[in-house]
């Protein structure tokens, strides 16, 4: 299979586009929950090859987490200013309260990004989005050069997002119907984490990728979000021109909500064994069905502040930077509304 590419990244804006007449292009990166999206964009930080790169996270949740992992990988061809983050919620459900401010200060910068990456929230359903690129105060000045949904390979595989009618709702799970939208909008799927699957495993993910999407996707593996950028930069679909071959199942809906899913912040105390942090959210995943933890932690007799990642009962933990300020930790946990229980989330937590 052919992938689309572009000329190699380096260069001046002078040698790709003019900026007076050429719209900006945005790549728009979706996926579910902890299907490696931060990740993939470190990767495209520092691979930029001289393109001026700008980066808005979008986070559910009031405590953001993936801004300051990728604002700890700034480089000079996508400076810390150029990174900006929007927490608790969906930017498409505050266009001009949030999204449209957001884009018009990237686009105002001293010097102008040459393309914008947006990471929605893992649970974000990206046509909406797509619907806001319409919108007259930004249309004439960037258009979506493509929509990158990531699936974890382990996941699919496993049936994580499988259909299943919520029950007494007539409807397919909120799991399912969202990552649905996230195949069904998408350009190119990304199967992440392929190191860690077998062929068996991710032939079995492609299998139900291939029953979920509508149209013929290309889907490439991926590991710790290694892609060459030519591959997913560059796409040039128009994709806020091409909506009707995008369907969702929130299609026909004046809005969409996001009541099906919650979450919580935890403060936690120093801790001194992180081992034993894990084996507490591994605890959360089997009997409290968390879908997602996420955050920073202080250990004891440790300069460095841990990051702590965990997708189901799947955790993992690392020492990323020095802390730079005071050392508060904090934790994201997400989880379906019916499923959060704040005191029996804290209790395990917190001991």
């Amino acid at each position: 299979m052919t992938f689309p590419t572009t000329a190699p990244l380096s260069g001046t804006v002078a040698e790709t586009r003019t900026r007076t007449l050429a719209k900006t292009p945005v790549t728009v990166i979706t996926g579910f929950l902890g299907a490696g999206k931060t990740t993939l964009i470190r990767h495209l930080i520092g691979n930029a090859g001289g393109k001026r790169l700008a980066v808005l996270v979008n986070e559910f949740g009031t405590a953001g987490v993936d801004g300051e992992i990728l604002k700890s990988c700034a480089s000079s061809d996508c400076p810390e200013n150029n990174i900006l983050e929007l927490a608790n919620g969906c930017i498409c459900c505050t266009v001009a309260d949030d999204f449209l401010p957001a884009m018009e200060q990237l686009l105002a910068l001293p010097e102008p990004p040459d393309h914008i990456l947006i990471e929605t929230s893992g649970l974000a359903l990206p046509k909406p989005l797509l619907k806001a690129f319409d919108w007259p105060a930004i249309r004439s000045r960037i258009t979506v050069d493509g929509v990158i949904a990531l699936a974890d390979s382990e996941a699919l595989a496993a049936g994580a997002f499988d259909e299943g009618e919520t029950e007494g709702s007539g409807h397919d799970s909120p799991l399912a119907e969202v990552f649905e939208d996230q195949v069904n909008c998408a350009d190119i799927v990304l199967l992440t984490k392929a190191d860690l699957a077998s062929e068996a495993v991710k032939a079995a993910a492609r299998t139900r990728l291939a029953a979920i999407a509508q149209r013929s996707l290309p889907v490439i593996e991926i590991s710790e979000g290694v892609i060459d950028p030519r591959v997913i930069l560059g796409l040039e679909a128009k994709a806020e021109d091409d909506l009707a071959a995008r369907p969702s199942h929130h299609d026909g809906a004046d809005d969409h909500e996001h009541e099906d899913f919650e979450s919580i912040v935890v403060d936690l105390p120093e801790i001194t064994d992180p081992a034993d942090l894990a084996a507490r959210i591994e605890r959360l995943a089997r009997e409290q069905h968390i879908l997602r933890v996420k955050g920073h932690v202080a250990v004891a007799g440790k300069p460095m502040r841990l990051l702590v990642q965990a997708v189901g009962a799947r955790v993992r933990h690392q020492y990323d930077q020095p802390w730079r300020g005071p050392r508060h930790s904090q934790l994201v946990v997400i989880a379906e509304h019916h499923d959060i229980d704040p005191a029996a989330i804290r209790k395990v937590l917190v001991g």
